[in-house]
């Protein structure tokens, strides 16, 4: 579980840091209801751009940010409502953005879920230990955001294959980058180059969003909650919730679905994976194009036992989809195809695991037959902003999006997705899924087989997790009260 027990003599040399620093942290109870936030922060933050590196955007770990680059307030949840004309379904799908967090994705979130325990209690320390963030892509970037804001130094670690962007990006923040073999599904590399970090004497601490309960404490706080704020005024008195649909990668996200049933005690979770890489279909390998989703092993911070369904997306289906979106040739066609001109103007919101996400929703859709009162939901990581470099290598292979590419992508993808390489899971074939986690963290990675037990047979395991939640505000706020800013 998550260890809030405190470490006096460190937390006093991070509260010193704080201070230093002009660090105030927010609550899970303000990120999730920015209502909460002092009105003296969001005074501040009418001076502070969204990427600013700036402790305020602290603030700004939340999917309520006005949709702006800068001086932005808090407003609805960012989100946006996909329509038939797009997803060939008559079921409503609404996705949640993620471009309007600090770094453009929101992983700064599942990087803060899992310091901030660290800091508040002492348990880390920021003026002596180096904050190592293993990852493929997004969350080593929030956690190298993160770790800038402490005047902390930071290691970024992620796959040699992700986009130019990210590592652009990093080299402006981050302390160090490692760059391991291959791309999104090479996960263990990643896990190589903890262990030999480890064993080098350095002083540093790991936050492993794989294996962080933070991670996923903080979607279902946050993100479980603002997927219910959008739920309250979407449903009206005949809309139906039925379910939720991500790709896995560190399977924090889909924590929020754990949250949503305890509201929605019939609705369903379906985690997806790029077909190439069926590992929760097929107990399967490879290598895929679906970047930051990360593979070939179940994260430890999912509750495979509350998942309903496993998909797999060809990416292929991805890589078409962010050209039709982004391409001139793409958006006459979906124009002509009826896509409302609002909804046009939204698509650069979808990064390619965004895109991976709606087909994800468009399967679940069509598995369970939902009609037009149904509501499923999704998420978008992050935005085309992390992808322009896929872009041009995709139109240097490929050479121009013409026309006839734009129909084949759409009827193809779009209005073609099928439930093809869907599994709902029964009692047994979720625990052949839970299974697999002995092979990544009970063999290589140091967990007892008792840990892995309890998450199958303690029916209590998983509730805990934000039980915790209170007693950690509690300590956000002492933490608070001692750097003494107010």
């Amino acid at each position: 579980m998550i260890d809030l027990s405190i470490d006096e003599a460190t937390l006093a040399k991070s509260v010193t840091r704080a201070r230093e620093r002009n660090i105030r942290i927010p609550t899970f109870a303000q990120m999730a209801n920015p209502d909460l936030v002092p009105a003296r922060i969001k005074a501040r933050l009418e001076h502070v751009g969204l990427w600013d590196v700036d402790p305020a955007n602290l603030f700004r770990i939340s999917w309520h940010n006005e949709p702006k680059a800068t001086g932005g307030g808090f407003g609805p949840v960012n989100a946006v409502e996909l329509p038939r004309s797009l997803t060939g379904v008559p079921a409503r799908i609404i996705a949640l953005v993620g471009k309007w967090f600090p770094t453009g994705a929101h992983k700064v979130g599942a990087a803060f879920g899992c310091l901030v325990p660290r800091l508040v209690t002492g348990q880390f320390d920021p003026t002596r230990q180096k904050a190592v963030w293993p990852s493929t892509g997004n969350y080593c970037r929030g956690g190298a955001y993160d770790s800038a804001l402490l005047g902390c130094e930071s290691i970024a670690i992620l796959p040699e294959g992700m986009s130019r962007e990210r590592f652009d990006w990093l080299r402006t923040v981050a302390g160090e980058t490692i760059k391991t073999p291959g791309s999104e599904s090479n996960v263990k590399e990643i896990f190589d180059k903890c262990w030999e970090l480890r064993r080098s004497g350095q002083e540093l601490m790991i936050f492993n969003q794989f294996d962080e309960l933070g991670n996923y404490l903080w979607h279902h706080e946050v993100t479980g909650r603002a997927m219910a704020r959008v739920l309250e005024s979407a449903l009206g008195p005949r809309g139906a919730y039925r379910g939720l649909a991500l790709t896995t990668g560190s399977a924090g996200t889909i924590a929020s679905g754990d949250y949503l049933k305890t509201l929605f005690p019939d609705s369903k979770i379906a985690a997806s994976e790029a077909l190439e890489c069926p590992t929760l279909l097929m107990n399967g390998y490879g290598a895929h194009r679906i970047e930051g989703i990360g593979d070939k092993h179940v994260p430890w911070v999912h509750n495979v036992r509350n998942t309903d369904l496993v998909m797999g997306i060809a990416d292929e289906a991805t890589m078409s989809l962010i050209r039709l979106f982004n391409e001139p040739e793409g958006l006459r066609h979906l124009a002509s195809a009826g896509v409302p001109e609002a909804t046009l103007r939204a698509l650069p919101l979808f990064g390619i695991s965004g895109v991976a996400n709606m087909l994800s929703a468009i399967k679940l859709c069509r598995w369970y037959e939902l009609g037009e009162d149904d509501v499923v939901l999704t998420v978008l990581t992050d935005s085309i902003d992390m992808y322009q470099s896929r872009l041009r290598e995709l139109s240097e292979e490929r050479g121009d999006f013409t026309a006839k590419d734009a129909a084949g992508a759409y009827h193809r993808f779009l209005l073609g997705e099928s439930t093809a390489h869907t599994e709902e899971l029964t009692y047994p074939a979720r625990k052949r899924v839970h299974n697999l986690k002995y092979f990544t963290w009970v063999e290589q990675q140091g967990k007892t087989h008792d840990e892995i037990q309890a998450q199958w047979y303690d029916a209590d395991y998983w509730r805990r997790v934000p039980r915790c939640v209170g007693d950690l505000d509690r300590l956000i706020t002492e933490f608070n009260a001692q750097v003494g800013l107010d």
